[in-house]
């Protein structure tokens, strides 16, 4: 889960991510439930691109295992003058954290929580963390976007100062796959080469319903790829999201 070296150029690769949906999805999520004035914590926030948007109206603290990208994360939020606190902790052993009504966890930060057991333990520590009747909002791959799109493709990109490839294989499980990524960056008239491995894991959307009635979670609704209506094709999908609300007792 650790980003490592690979924080000094994310957000040069991550560009053109749709980072302003995520935003758009959150506030309409906001807008439907009523939660007026909500203190909100970001799971895996980052180098603060949605963290720091929604701290220019909300109270926002934002959570990260990786040290670099919250160094990052944290000067975004000097420039852009707001307030968040920032929080170096893992989401699989997250503690400390209270009287919160919106948890979300987005660009698929849950898929690198990669065993059954593990999301049971980030699910009933985000409930903790939330109020009564408080939201969690999480999203992951779809399994068709992980079989069709990203299992056994090669991925690269060039920008004036790097430069990337990223290659996509299976695990042994359904849904499960291992990032090997290749970045050079720029050192002047050099270009330093460092290289990182991610696993991932998504599961069907029967396990995740599952884990979170397990842990104290009712699912409001699960939708797909940025619109927040329930009717989707899950063989279409690529990004599922999953709206859910904590609820007083455990079963």
């Amino acid at each position: 889960m650790a980003y490592q070296l690979m924080a000094k150029v994310y957000d040069q690769f991550m560009a053109e991510a749709p980072y302003d949906k995520w935003v758009t999805f959150t506030e309409e999520i906001l807008n439907r439930y009523n939660l007026n004035n909500p203190a909100i914590v970001d799971l895996g926030c980052g180098t603060g691109e949605i963290t720091v948007e929604l701290a220019k109206k909300y109270d926002v603290t934002g959570v990260d295992y990786s040290s670099d990208m919250l160094t990052i994360a944290e000067q975004k939020a000097g420039e852009h003058q707001v307030k968040v606190k920032w929080i170096h902790q893992d989401i699989r052993e997250l503690t400390g954290i209270s009287n919160i009504d919106l948890a979300i966890s987005y660009c698929d930060v849950i898929n690198y929580i990669t065993t059954v057991e593990e999301v049971h333990t980030v699910f009933r520590s985000v409930r903790e963390a939330l109020k009564d009747d408080g939201l969690f909002i999480f999203d992951v791959h779809s399994l068709r976007h992980v079989e069709e799109n990203l299992i056994g493709n090669t991925f690269s990109d060039v920008t004036e100062n790097s430069a990337y490839i990223w290659d996509c294989f299976a695990g042994k499980d359904q849904g499960e796959m291992f990032h090997e990524l290749t970045f050079f960056a720029s050192n002047g008239d050099t270009y330093s080469r460092f290289d990182e491995t991610h696993h991932q894991q998504t599961f069907s959307l029967e396990v995740y319903r599952e884990i979170l009635e397990n842990t104290g979670f009712e699912i409001l609704s699960i939708c797909a790829d940025f619109s927040i209506e329930n009717g989707f094709s899950e063989e279409e999908a690529e990004r599922i999201f999953i709206i859910a609300q904590k609820q007083d007792e455990i079963d």
